[in-house]
């Protein structure tokens, strides 16, 4: 998990991680908008993953996807709901 994801448009990254910060409070994690990525390390521990700041290469595939699966996954899917709603504005 060393390796970071680069966005398409990197002025969207204050957005995203705020977009990460609501998403993951409603699901209930208490997340510090200053460093959003933290919950990470909330989801590990509460998994029971060894995760810790730094090299993380002893992690198997399983448990990495375990950790990100819930907020990447979990903000796809609020993405799509803006859009619907948008989508849904715009036909009214």
């Amino acid at each position: 998990m060393g390796r970071k994801n680069r966005i398409l448009v990197p002025e969207a990254r204050k957005q995203l991680d705020q977009l990460k910060v609501d998403v993951m409070r409603s699901k209930g994690y208490s997340v510090d908008a200053e460093h959003p990525d933290s919950v990470k390390y909330e989801i590990a521990k509460e998994l029971g993953i060894p995760f810790s700041d730094g090299n993380n290469g002893k992690l198997t595939s399983e448990q990495a996807g375990k950790i990100g699966g819930p907020i990447g996954g979990n903000m796809v899917k609020e993405m799509i709901r803006l859009a619907q709603e948008q989508m849904a504005n715009k036909n009214r």
